[in-house]
């Protein structure tokens, strides 16, 4: 098994980069020390750490004001506060550290801004490296188009929400989280830690009846919303609900006729998380 994680830690190689999970948030907090001994050449990180933050204060760097200090464990084995960043607050560290040794990231970072450009004018781009991406992966030209078609009627499924009066991203969630509950008695982070997912896509870690009944209840959802014009969230929610209960009654048939359950735990990664999924609850400025 690789044991490897697809996180900002692998692009400092063989450099250990101590990070927490915040599941709330779901997103990873990696220690600002062991990313600036990372990228310089200082004997002494802290000092490095404590000039280059004066100087982004002085400069009206709101890097600062997204610092976190929460307690890693450090090389005694204890566990101390130290100065964390969340990945974009780790990316935009790396733009301002001027050392030689992250020129490379910074390169890398400047042509992940340019392919992004590119597919502006260019969006069959996008299509196209999603598709290398799941092929890279093992999934097969079936799945792709499936996922893909998946994306439109999902898409199909937040314009149907709008036309409705839904506009915040929360109230997708919710909305998103009901029909999920619906079918599976779990909202979507409830359905990533039961698969052992953090960051990664719940639907790309489905089995083919998950993903179907997933389908299932948002397309149900999506016509009965264009049908009855349901307004504001909690008229919505109700739409959204009874969607799941039609994917509820499929998993049950299917449940029935199959004898085995329609949910499974099973994921699609090859590594796996050691340490407790936990909800940050010591962020402390």
């Amino acid at each position: 098994m690789n044991n490897k994680l697809e996180t900002i830690s692998n692009l400092f190689e063989d450099k250990e980069i101590r990070s927490i999970w915040d599941s709330e948030k779901e997103d990873y907090y990696f220690s600002v020390i062991d990313v600036i001994s990372a990228l310089t050449d200082s004997s002494i990180p802290k000092r490095y750490w404590s000039d280059l933050k004066k100087r982004l204060t002085e400069e009206g760097s709101e890097l600062y004001e997204n610092i976190v200090r929460l307690k890693l464990k450090a090389q005694d084995g204890k566990l101390r506060e130290t100065d964390t960043l969340d990945t974009k607050g780790i990316l935009r560290l790396i733009e301002s550290v001027p050392s030689p040794k992250a020129e490379p990231f910074k390169l890398w970072l400047a042509s992940l801004g340019s392919e992004r450009i590119d597919e502006v004018f260019d969006p069959e781009i996008a299509v196209n490296r999603a598709i290398d991406y799941y092929r890279k992966r093992g999934y097969s030209d079936k799945w792709i188009s499936e996922k893909l078609n998946g994306i439109l009627n999902r898409k199909k499924l937040i314009d149907t929400w709008k036309e409705n009066g839904i506009n915040e991203n929360y109230e997708y969630a919710m909305l998103t989280n009901e029909i999920y509950k619906g079918w599976s008695g779990m909202k979507a982070s409830e359905y990533k830690a039961y698969k052992g997912l953090r960051k990664e896509s719940l639907r790309d870690n489905m089995t083919d009846i998950e993903i179907a009944l997933t389908n299932i209840g948002e397309i149900a959802a999506r016509d009965i919303a264009t049908s009855e014009r349901p307004q504001g969230l909690k008229e919505n929610m109700n739409a959204a609900k009874r969607g799941g209960k039609v994917a509820n009654d499929a998993r049950l048939s299917y449940e029935q006729e199959t004898k085995r359950s329609a949910i499974s735990n099973d994921n699609a990664l090859n590594y796996q998380y050691v340490d407790e999924i936990r909800k940050l609850d010591n962020k402390v400025k």
